[in-house]
């Protein structure tokens, strides 16, 4: 039995998804605010196989709830958004969640979404059994399955967008990768995203990875984009 913790201030909604997630056989806690909510999703004493997080909560939003999980948890997190709040979409996920789903939506969307998410975890949990992938770039390592990018002992901690754009720039050394192709390969369903955040999140990257007095580890191509140069 998989157990959903929502984190829902509106109570109507939170007892409805509450319901019919036990009609499917889940078993459910409901938190009504964000201080509240990080609290039961921090419990030692609790294991969550998913939290239903929304955004605009009294006492902490939901993009901080989000963070401060991803600072101790990698427990699945699904927010909900409202229709027209693309920049929480984008910063939910910039801040560790992998799914998010807008208000209002049917509740056979919701129960999809959590049985897809229950699908791939459990199968990146059984591929992190049998292997663990690393890709090397001078002293850079980043270990795949568990997602942890390491240099020598030090671990770099890393959004999952900043992850996942240096993994692409690092699987594709030598090769000048532009901003369009950037911008696909890491925000491709982000269709309202403009380029430029590539630019941005790149700059992020450095301050994180480069060492002051030594060269960048990611290069800028004039007018065409990045590269990581052996």
């Amino acid at each position: 039995m998989s157990r959903v913790l929502i984190i829902e201030d509106e109570k109507n909604l939170a007892r409805f998804v509450e319901l019919e997630l036990k009609h499917e056989g889940y078993e459910t806690d409901v938190r009504y605010d964000g201080r509240n909510g990080l609290e039961a999703a921090l419990d030692e004493k609790e294991s969550w196989d998913v939290i239903l997080l929304d955004v605009m909560l009294p006492e902490l939003n939901g993009i901080d709830v989000c963070r401060r999980i991803r600072q101790v948890s990698n427990v699945p997190i699904i927010m909900m958004t409202a229709r027209d709040s693309v920049i929480d979409r984008v910063s939910g996920l910039d801040h560790g969640a992998d799914d998010y789903i807008v208000k209002p939506f049917a509740i056979e969307e919701l129960l999809a979404r959590l049985r897809a998410l229950l699908r791939r975890i459990d199968i990146e949990g059984e591929q992190n059994m049998t292997k663990q992938t690393t890709v090397h770039y001078r002293d850079l390592v980043v270990e795949k399955e568990n997602r942890i990018v390491r240099r020598g002992e030090e671990v770099i901690e890393l959004t999952k967008r900043e992850y996942e754009l240096l993994l692409e720039l690092m699987e594709n050394v030598n090769i000048v990768l532009s901003r369009d192709v950037l911008l696909n390969k890491v925000w491709g369903y982000e269709t309202e995203v403009e380029t430029n955040v590539v630019d941005v999140y790149i700059r992020y990257l450095r301050n994180k990875l480069d060492v002051p007095g030594n060269e960048s580890y990611i290069q800028t191509v004039r007018g065409t984009g990045y590269v990581m140069r052996s």
